[in-house]
Parts: C-alpha cells; sequence; structure tokens
C-alpha cells in the first residue's frame, strides 16, 4: 500500500474484465482516527483489507468509509468490507444517499442493461447495495479527519452525489471519478450524471491549487502541471452541452 504523504495512504485497483476503484486511507496513523476513501469493486474486499493489514494498519483505527459516490466500481465491495469493520461509519452525498437507504439502485448501476449484467456477472439480487448512511453530505463541510483538515466539495455531473475532498494545505485533491490523469474525465451518459453540471464542476476545480492528484482510477500525479484541470475542462467543453 503506497504512501503519498504522511496522512494519505493509496490501495490501487485491481482492475480486471472491469475497473475496480482506487481506495485512499486518510489521517496521521497516530491519530487512531482513519478514513476509508471509496470501497470498490464486488469482490475486492478482501484484497483492500489485506492492503490495510499488511501495511500495519489497524482496522479498528478506521472510523468510517467515505463514498465519492455511487457506482458499482466504487461500491461494489462495500459489504464485503463492512463485514470486517462494522463498526465503520458510511458517509457520501445526501443526493445518492437518499436513494440507497430507499433501495432504489439506479445510481450504482447507472443503466438497467448494466445492471443486468452485473447482477448476472456477480450473483447479486435486488437490494443488494441498500445501506444505512450515518452522515449525509451536502459540499462545503470541513473535517477533521485523523488529524488533517479535508473540505468536502459537492461536484456533481459524473454522477448527482460526486464529492471531492480537499487537502488545503498540502494541496491534494481527491475527485473520484470527475477528473483523471491524461486529460480525461469521467463519463457524463449515466443514470444522474449531466454535461453542463460536469463542466461546472470542473472549472470549480479548476480553481483549486493542486498539487497532489489522487483519481478514482488510472494513474495518480505527484506536481500537476499548473493550469491541467482547467485545459481539461476546455478540451471537453464541445462535449459538455
Amino acid at each position: 500500500m503506497p504512501k503519498i504523504t504522511d496522512e494519505v495512504y493509496y490501495i490501487p485497483g485491481q482492475d480486471e474484465f472491469m475497473p475496480d476503484s482506487h481506495t485512499y486511507l486518510l489521517g496521521k496513523p497516530s491519530s487512531q482516527d482513519l478514513s476509508l476513501i471509496d470501497a470498490g469493486l464486488t469482490g475486492k474486499g478482501n484484497y483492500k483489507i489485506q492492503s490495510i493489514l499488511n501495511a500495519g494498519f489497524e482496522l479498528k483505527a478506521i472510523k468510517r468509509i467515505i463514498m465519492t459516490h455511487t457506482h458499482l466500481d466504487h461500491i461494489g465491495c462495500l459489504t464485503e468490507i463492512q463485514k470486517q469493520i462494522p463498526w465503520a461509519e458510511l458517509w457520501m452525498h445526501q443526493l445518492e444517499a437518499d436513494l440507497l437507504e430507499q433501495g432504489d439502485e439506479r445510481a450504482v448501476y447507472g443503466m438497467e442493461m448494466f445492471r443486468g449484467f452485473c447482477e448476472d456477472q456477480f450473483g447479486l439480487k435486488p437490494g443488494a447495495f441498500k445501506f444505512k448512511v450515518h452522515r449525509k453530505l451536502n459540499g462545503g463541510e470541513i473535517f477533521d479527519l485523523g488529524d488533517s483538515a479535508w473540505e468536502v466539495l459537492h461536484i456533481p455531473g459524473h454522477s448527482m452525489g460526486s464529492i471531492g475532498l480537499y487537502h488545503r494545505p498540502m494541496k491534494i485533491l481527491i475527485p473520484g471519478d470527475v477528473i483523471y490523469a491524461d486529460y480525461a474525465i469521467g463519463r457524463f451518459d449515466l443514470y444522474g450524471a449531466n454535461g453542463p453540471e460536469l463542466k461546472k464542476s470542473l472549472m470549480r476545480l479548476a480553481e483549486l491549487e493542486v498539487n497532489i492528484l489522487l483519481p478514482g482510477h488510472n494513474q495518480i500525479v505527484r506536481g500537476l502541471p499548473k493550469g491541467y484541470i482547467l485545459q481539461t475542462a476546455k478540451q471537453w467543453e464541445a462535449y459538455l452541452r
């Protein structure tokens, strides 16, 4: 489990026939107040938990799981992880939290044809993603997560409840699937997605000073070039209408 900073650790996604999101562990180890950011694809829970243990962390130090959004590649193994850390609270944006608490899984699968494929592939049943959410986020909150201050940003467009986490002192951005390296952005054709909203979110992120970009997939970036997010937004502008 690579160390990004003294406050951020990284569990790379294990992509196979479907992508598995990266998982991040936030907080100073000495705080015993750690946060897991995103879970990952169905079937990857044991890999994520074992990575944490192999790095020398105690599971009891993990106090919460924060979802950047609830697509299957990010939330698929949440139940697997919760079985091993049942005390950890679940945090996510209110718009997607309300859906999951009602058993509405449209924000998990994105489209009906994908739901059927995943249910067949993973043996999932309707209602597999009905969860109790302990804290519903709206954006604008600032939390002390393990002696480390993180700002919550509501950045819809890839999904209605997409959030980012921003550490202003070290200029670290965890944007979920809103923006990646290589001038790529998250898709905007699934349930709850919206191209113009995604454009607004990208332009908002472009106002931040970002040195370390920790997206949901693909490579992470240290020393992000100045203006990278704005340049990416402009490259996609014509499609986000």
